[in-house]
């Protein structure tokens, strides 16, 4: 189950680096959000403080960015 939520995750993170890549802001966010709740999830599961640290601080960089942009 958690090698299905890290690839899935790791894909969704590529799919948000080519759609920056490619100007489809839009589609970015999604995908990244579906990567750093994966990667997220796995860090719990794995009780690893390093995965866990570097995608809350992801998440609350997202969500600052969401708030501000309006």
């Amino acid at each position: 189950m958690i090698d299905t939520v890290k690839w899935t995750a790791s894909m969704a993170q590529i799919g948000g680096y080519a759609a920056t890549g490619f100007g489809f802001a839009t589609w970015a966010l999604p995908f990244f959000a579906v990567g750093l709740l994966g990667w997220l999830a796995v860090g719990l599961a794995w009780r690893d403080r390093a995965i866990i640290l570097i995608h809350l601080v992801a998440m609350a960089a997202m969500l600052t960015g969401l708030a501000t942009r309006g």
